[in-house]
């Protein structure tokens, strides 16, 4: 298979209400990637899951997530991923066929596919370090070999277990699993 065919999965974990993992479908969208990309937004919250399948978002927050969308330089508006109706913004169904929602508890429950990119962004903080260490080796067992692994800004991989990852991005906690 040519490598421009395989198909992509992308897992959103502690996706919360889904704007994440909506941002990513957006950005494989007009990288052409989408249609060969299946994402997976968990949480361990289901009243958030269930808001994150809606994908209605308050209008207001939507004007902020606009001008952020517009600093990126792209030729689009995110109002093409959206309808507006009153005071609420509906994602898109052809952004959603592609998306699941689902629960999962990083941490009690295990590997569940293989991803070529896992983005946990904000959640490993409020673990304690042998939390943080199962959920990083969770991690690290679901990422295909060279797997981006995506973290928050105030989240970093300790010294054990950098040397299972190459750095791709300081600044931005970007990962890449190594083989």
């Amino acid at each position: 298979m040519c490598i421009r065919d395989r198909r992509i999965k992308v897992w959103n974990a502690g996706c919360s209400t889904g704007e994440e993992l909506y941002s990513f479908a957006i950005l494989f969208a007009e990288e052409q990637l989408y249609d060969r990309t299946f994402f997976y937004g968990t949480d361990i919250n289901s009243e958030v899951l269930d808001f994150a399948k809606d994908g209605i978002y308050d209008l207001k927050k939507m004007k902020l997530y606009s001008e952020n969308y517009l600093k990126t330089g792209t030729s689009h508006t995110l109002s093409d991923y959206y309808t507006a109706k009153y005071d609420a913004a509906s994602i898109r169904h052809s952004l959603k066929k592609n998306i699941l929602f689902s629960a999962h508890n990083l941490a009690s429950d295990g590997v569940f596919n293989e991803f070529q990119v896992i983005s946990c962004r904000n959640v490993l903080i409020y673990f304690n370090t042998d939390l943080q260490k199962k959920v990083i080796d969770l991690f690290y067992n679901s990422l295909a070999n060279f797997g981006f692994l995506c973290l928050g800004s105030k989240e970093t991989l300790r010294s054990t277990e950098i040397g299972r990852f190459k750095v791709v991005d300081k600044k931005n906690n970007i990962y890449q699993k190594t083989a």
